[in-house]
């Protein structure tokens, strides 16, 4: 029994080492998207971190930057787009499909 127990204290420490560490990930927009869409991108990716932090359901639609863009009306939709793609990047755990 003894020796059980001292193998256990060698090896929980090990064991427990690579709980530590986080991942990293940064999410890029595709350099082929416009300025509008890459502004789009990074404001989906921190809405969708936000909603994650706060535990809401997926849903860029309630967003008030993706219903009203910060961008001039011809670009709106290529924000749109990039909020999109963005906001679901973050929940599917890589960039979307592409443009």
């Amino acid at each position: 029994m003894k020796k059980l127990l001292c193998v256990a204290l060698v090896f929980l420490p090990l064991a427990l080492t690579g709980c530590s560490h986080r991942t990293v990930v940064v999410y890029a927009p595709p350099p082929a998207y416009s300025a509008a869409a890459q502004q789009g991108y990074r404001d989906g990716v921190a809405a969708a971190q936000r909603d994650i932090r706060n535990g809401l359901s997926q849903d860029a639609d309630r967003h008030p930057r993706f219903r009203n863009p910060p961008v001039p009306p011809p670009l709106a939709e290529d924000y749109r787009h990039g909020f999109r793609e963005g906001y679901q990047a973050v929940f599917h755990g890589g960039p979307g499909p592409g443009y």
